[in-house]
């Protein structure tokens, strides 16, 4: 017998939008998800979701993604832009440019690309001279001599 908070657990998942594209499908195009996407076929083209994209062992993917987070152990060619973070899991391969703020590479994972996790924001903004922070190579060579 089902409780009531098993029934409320479900309902809390059907409003979470999964959508799966399985071995053996082909697409071609560009495509717009809300939620939860898994691949494990094959995708030429663009795939966009600002939820979780994950990438199967069996998927190939080539074009552009955009997500919210990316999770791969298939093979990507193409340029990656993930709002939360990309991790490219063990058997994965990416070859392309990647943009996020946040990435883990496991062993045996293998990663070809340009990686932007934003550093540009923290170079431009100008230093902070500390008020109790002194220039000691102003005092460099100097001999001090006691006071007698």
């Amino acid at each position: 017998m089902w409780a009531l908070g098993d029934k409320k657990t479900a309902s809390e998942h059907e409003d979470d939008n999964f959508t799966f594209l399985g071995r053996g499908v082909e697409f071609k195009g560009i495509v717009t998800f809300d939620g939860t996407v898994r691949v494990d076929g094959r995708l030429e083209g663009e795939i966009h979701t600002t939820g979780m994209l994950i990438v199967g062992e069996s998927a190939v993917i080539k074009g552009i993604i955009s997500a919210g987070v990316l999770m791969t152990s298939g093979k990507i060619h193409g340029a990656v832009t993930a709002t939360e973070k990309i991790q490219i899991l063990k058997q994965g391969v990416l070859i392309g440019d990647i943009r996020t703020p946040a990435i883990s590479i496991e062993d045996g994972a293998h990663f070809h690309g340009m990686c932007d996790m934003g550093a540009h924001k923290w170079v431009d903004e100008p230093p902070q001279q500390a008020k109790n922070v002194h220039d000691l190579a102003l005092h460099r060579n100097k001999v001090r001599t006691p006071d007698l």
